[in-house]
């Protein structure tokens, strides 16, 4: 009897966990279990996150940055023909072209009070913005995700799934910038991060991985 209840428990600890992977912890031999299903994707993606942000994704965006100028130029010519040369179109055919973009240019506005807060940069010296640094916490667009040819989303359950990981690279990025209080407009800013673009006629609002601000 005492040998069917423990046969009983294994089968019932064995099917608990059919649901489930395990993934390393920071602990030398430590192991966690992670559901396999939506339960588990926050997890799932913070792990992501923490093996590839810092070492593989910032130096992809460094590697492959712009200058805004030049992307510009290229995109006034031809989006298609400049996503091809510069970009990547993580979304599949159809979906916007994502772009690794720097520069510098003068602040002429800026929300700072809103969650979706964001600083407009005259790049061109001509009073109008040119491109719109969002500061969070709320960002919008998937361009870090996008960008990364590493995050391929035959890799993910599903769309759900893809689109966290998405939000949650922005968060990691504007969780790290430093940007001083008090006004903007007026200052020049200096950036690094990635865009999506669909049209040559609209301001890319970029999500940020360096910001340096000066007088």
């Amino acid at each position: 009897m005492a040998m069917k209840i423990v046969m009983a428990a294994a089968l019932a600890l064995t099917a608990g966990l059919a649901g489930c992977k395990f993934v390393k912890t920071d602990g030398a031999d430590a192991t966690r279990p992670i559901a396999a299903d939506e339960s588990g994707d926050d997890a799932r993606i913070a792990a992501l996150i923490g093996k590839t942000y810092e070492a593989e994704l910032i130096p992809l965006v460094t590697s492959k940055a712009v200058d805004f100028a030049t992307l510009k130029t290229a995109i006034t010519a031809g989006l298609d023909a400049a996503g091809k040369q510069y970009g990547h179109r993580g979304a599949g055919d159809g979906g916007p072209w994502s772009f690794a973009i720097k520069g510098s240019g003068k602040a002429v506005a800026a929300d700072r009070q809103s969650r979706a807060a964001h600083v407009d940069l005259d790049m061109d010296g001509d009073g109008k913005a040119d491109v719109v640094i969002q500061l969070g916490p709320v960002v919008k667009g998937s361009a870090l995700r996008d960008l990364a040819p590493f995050y391929d989303f035959s890799d993910f359950r599903d769309q759900i799934e893809f689109a966290k990981l998405g939000r949650a690279l922005n968060d990691t990025a504007v969780k790290g910038l430093k940007v001083p209080d008090g006004d903007l407009v007026g200052k020049t800013v200096t950036f690094l991060g990635a865009a999506s673009v669909s049209s040559a006629s609209t301001a890319p609002a970029i999500v940020p991985t360096t910001i340096e601000i000066a007088p």
